[in-house]
């Protein structure tokens, strides 16, 4: 795993992972720049890295950048805005 890029550029945040089988892969999400909030418009990760968690392990490295970052963040894709019900306890990201 390497540590999450925020690619201002192209608004796309990536961070490569191992897959199982020891290739590597990409997970990312695409943003729209909203003043001081970003909007989460679609996470996708490489077909390698599809069920091995690797996205969801994307989403706390997101939090923690926004976190560090005093980033609020609206999830608007299905997965951002499930990950976000099922982890409560970065509620505080939301805005």
């Amino acid at each position: 795993m390497t540590a999450l890029h925020d690619r201002t550029a192209d608004q796309r945040w990536e961070q490569a992972f191992d897959g199982p089988d020891g290739q590597s892969g990409r997970v990312w999400a695409d943003y729209a720049v909203q003043g001081d909030r970003r909007a989460i418009l679609h996470v996708e990760a490489d077909d390698s890295l599809r069920g091995t968690g690797a996205a969801g392990r994307f989403m706390q490295a997101l939090a923690d950048h926004a976190r560090a970052a005093n980033m609020r963040l609206i999830p608007r894709c299905g997965y951002a805005v499930a990950w976000f019900k099922r982890h409560p306890d970065q509620a505080d990201l939301l805005g």
